[in-house]
């Protein structure tokens, strides 16, 4: 598994005073550094590591999520009285409810 295929992003934390390399596939781990380019270095060999770790150990690391495939659709439940409402608004707007909340979840 190459690990440079990863979700990575790098933000500063005011806390730490430096900035936060973060991998989306791995939650738990993270880099600290105070140039934002060696925070992203940090945290693909850190990850780098665990895969290879993981993978002398038999273990499986986790699929990148650029190679997933996503379908389009999830399934949300909420409270009828809130399906209703959405409902309604989606009536007044004059667009079906899946249009609707597409809307609003990418607002």
């Amino acid at each position: 598994m190459d690990a440079r295929h990863y979700t990575y992003r790098v933000i500063w934390s005011p806390e730490d005073g430096e900035y936060v390399g973060l991998c989306a596939e791995f939650p738990s781990l993270s880099w600290l550094h105070g140039n934002q380019a060696k925070a992203l270095a940090g945290i693909v060999r850190v990850v780098g590591e665990t895969v290879s770790d993981m993978e002398a150990h038999g273990e499986a690391p986790p699929e990148p999520m650029s190679a997933k495939s996503y379908s389009g659709k999830f399934q949300v439940r909420i409270p009828p009285e809130r399906h209703k409402a959405l409902a309604m608004q989606a009536a007044e707007q004059g667009i079906s409810l899946n249009r609707y909340v597409t809307d609003k979840l990418c607002a």
